[in-house]
This record gives C-alpha cells, structure tokens and sequence, in this order.
C-alpha cells in the first residue's frame, strides 16, 4: 500500500511575514498549536531502534514523548524529555536538528523527517504555559559542587547535578545568567524574559543557586573553590567569549565590531529598546564578515536596527556553516549575500571611522581539514564596498583567564581546557570541563551533552571518595 502523501510531508509552522518581521525583535516562528502538534505527532513511526536518539547529544526518549502527544498527554511528554534536557524550549528553538535528531528519522528517507524540534518546542512552552517545573531531588546527599558559568553546559550539569541530590553552586562572571542563550542568540530567535528566563528558574528550582557577578580568576580562583569554599569538584563551562578577528588593515577603526559586542549590547543590554540606554553603533550600510550562525544573528540584527545588510563570506552558498533555516530566513528579510569574497583591507576616513571595505574574489580549491574546499583568492580580482560598519564574525575562542589562574591545569594551542569526552574530567583531579571552554564555539546542544557528561563523571568522582 502507498504511504499516505499527507505523512511524507511535515505540518507547516507558522510565522511572521518576512517584511514585517524584518522591522522588529519578535519571534519569528510561532510554533505549533495543539492540533498541529497532535497531527505532526502522527508521523512518527515510533521506530523500535530509534536513530533520532543517537542523533540527540541529550538522548531524549523522542519516539516517547511523542507517543505521548499523540494521546493529548502533554504533561507526560514533558516529563519524558525533562529526564534528560534541562532547556527543552532552548532546544526546540535553536539546536540544529537537520543534523541531529531530525537528521537521523527514518521518515526521512522517503519525505520529511518528523519535525522533532518543533514538537520539544510545543512541548516545553505548554508546560511553561501550565506553571508546570520539574521536581527537585527528594534528599540532598551532603555533597557541595562548583559550576563555572550559567550557559547551557553549565545549566545542564548543574541541573542534572541537584536531580542527583547535590547542593550546587553556579558562579556566573555577568550580571545575569543564561551565558550565549542572553547575551547571544537574539530576542527574535529566542525571547529572553519568555523563554531563558524561565528555563534558568526551572534550574534555580531544582535546588541550584546561581552567584551572578564572580569572575572566576579574578574575585575568586578555583583552587579556591576546592580548599577554601569547601566544593569537592568543579565543573568549568564558562564557555568561548574571546572574539577572532582577521589582522587586516583598518580592523582597528571606529565603527569595525566583534559581533559578540553587538549583539550583547543589543540582546543583553536591550540595545534595540528605547527604554534603554545602551549605546549601539549600527551604520546605514552594513558589512558581516563571516557565514554561520552569530554571522546570521548579527546581520538579521542590524538589519532590524535600519541599515542595509551584506553577508560577506569567502566560500559558496553550499559551505556556509549556518542553519539552513537561518539562512533562508535572512534571505527572506533582504539580507544580501556576497559569496565567494573575502575581505583584506577596511578603509577608514580622516576622523578614523570605516568608510568601506576592499573584497577579494575567491574560488574553492581542494578540500582542507573541514573537509570543506579551501578558499583561494583571485588574483586581480579586488573590489571595493561602500559601508560605514564592519562586524567580524569569525569565531571565538575561551577567555585564557580561569585557565592561567588554575594549577594544574592543561590547556592545547587555541587555550581550550583538555578534558576527557566521556566525563569531563581534566588534568587536574576534581576539576571537569566541557562545552565551548573545551571545544571551541559549538553549538547550544553539544555544550548540553558535555554538560550531562561531566553531571554524570563528577557523580562518580565523588562517590568513588566513599565519603
């Protein structure tokens, strides 16, 4: 029998029109409702090896929670996926499940995948909707841990942590916790006071206390922490908030930003408010350097903020890095897309402010360690961009300052802590890792998964003390 042609297709979302959406900070997308979330429920084949958990860096039980959608019983599905994500309408907005989880349904094979992240989403807003939080552990054992930054690494072993029965501590170095999920992804991804906030007090309510305000190297070290604060381990997930730029001439002129300042003044500091007075420089024509997904974030920003956007990136359409919905949308809002181009020069006027950018051409070459075509610069080829700001969206790596004020502590050439994969362990005995601050800038996800890994890695450490 043919498969019915309304199960190889996903239940549409619905969102705002793109010129709308395009002149301000609200969300985007809108989800699903409960009828579209019961029918999309429908096409999940509830496989008895399910791929999509092996995709999921949390393991959610998906064909689970989703059984429990299709029979209207929204509570369970939240219970379900509580056991194993601490930010489900984190995740269900920004992970990328196209490679994840979604990338591994077998409904996929002969149409669309089951829209997974769309139902997590539905999943988390009705409970948030419905007052419903996850439960606190029923005892406390006695034992005292440490987590370095309120990210989501750090959210999510500190979560998985009090379920466990321990008396935890997040130290945050801002002055309010979520890490990248507030001062980073903007409001139009993900709402802040809706959504982030409301998932750190699901965390604060399983017992976890969260110190905003402590530059961990500087107000206090970890060292510390372990003799003098009476914390029998540390977990560092302070993330990757150092900004790469390109040494080229000009970067240093007024008016050429990191995009981590931009959009932190704009999404952490409410720059794009006018009820706040926070300083932001946004010109009339925009130039972002870079192609994944803070490069979309920050260019769908400045768009929003009235200048005109250009993307400019050094490899094709095909090698960007950002989601694909990402890109589609900036595309939809008028973001124009200079391919194939790399920046190596910025002009800057007589006052020291940028008055455009000087491009090469490029075309690809033989594949590089990525396994993407390495860029190769046509010679001759230079060309000049009339702009008045420049934000560099390059990459990040972690601030060296926790790593050089702790003994012991290993770090490789990009100062990124070593840590074991399969429980965070470090160098150092009773300190773990994981995240950004290990691997570089990743993404929301996989910082989750070392966050669940190093939970689970400092519980036997402890327990192996016998004390």
């Amino acid at each position: 029998m043919a498969a019915d042609p309304k199960m190889l297709v996903k239940v549409p979302v619905r969102e705002q029109d793109p010129k709308v959406r395009a002149t301000n900070f609200d969300e985007v997308c809108y989800g699903y409702n409960a009828e579209e979330a019961m029918e999309e429920s429908e096409r999940c084949l509830h496989c008895k090896n399910a791929k999509c958990i092996q995709g999921c860096p949390v393991s959610i039980n998906i064909p689970e929670f989703i059984a429990a959608i299709k029979k209207k019983d929204f509570k369970e599905a939240y219970n379900v996926i509580s056991e194993s994500s601490a930010l489900p309408a984190v995740c269900g907005r920004v992970c990328p499940q196209e490679s994840q989880c979604e990338g591994q349904c077998i409904r996929g094979i002969k149409g669309e995948p089951v829209s997974i992240g769309k139902l997590e989403r539905f999943t988390a807003d009705w409970a948030r909707e419905q007052g419903i939080r996850p439960e606190p552990a029923k005892e406390k054992n006695g034992h005292k841990v440490a987590v370095i930054g309120a990210g989501p690494s750090g959210l999510t072993c500190a979560g998985d942590l009090a379920r466990m029965g321990y008396d935890v501590t997040i130290f945050e170095a801002l002055h309010k916790a979520g890490g990248v999920l507030s001062y980073g992804i903007p409001e139009f991804r993900l709402p802040k006071s809706a959504v982030v906030d409301q998932e750190v007090e699901n965390v604060k309510n399983l017992g976890v206390k969260i110190e905003t305000n402590v530059i961990i190297g500087k107000s206090i070290t970890v060292d510390e922490l372990l003799t003098k604060e009476g914390f029998e381990a540390v977990f560092i997930g302070s993330g990757a908030g150092l900004p790469m730029f390109m040494h080229i001439p000009g970067e240093n002129a007024n008016g050429v930003f990191s995009a981590n300042e931009f959009l932190t003044r704009n999404n952490l500091m409410k720059a794009y408010r006018e009820d706040y007075d926070t300083p932001i420089h946004c010109g009339k024509k925009v130039a972002v350097v870079g192609g994944g997904n803070v490069a979309m974030d920050a260019a769908r920003t400045a768009l929003r903020l009235g200048a005109e956007v250009h993307i400019i990136y050094r490899r094709s359409e095909e090698e960007l890095p950002a989601r694909k919905e990402e890109v589609h949308h900036a595309k939809e809002e008028g973001i124009q897309f200079d391919l194939l181009c790399n920046p190596v020069e910025i002009h800057v006027d007589e006052n020291g402010w940028v008055k455009g950018i000087r491009c090469i051409r490029m075309e690809l070459g033989e594949p590089d360690a990525s396994g993407r075509r390495r860029p190769v610069p046509i010679e001759g080829s230079e060309f000049d961009m009339d702009v008045d700001t420049v934000i560099m969206s390059l990459g990040t790596s972690p601030n060296p300052l926790i790593s050089s004020t702790t003994i012991g502590l290993d770090v490789n050439k990009r100062k990124c802590i070593i840590a074991n994969e399969e429980d965070g362990q470090t160098s150092k005995t009773g300190v773990f890792a994981g995240g950004d601050a290990v691997t570089g800038a990743a993404t929301v996800i996989l910082a989750m998964g070392a966050g669940k890994a190093a939970a689970k890695g400092i519980d036997s450490f402890i327990r192996s003390k016998g004390n």
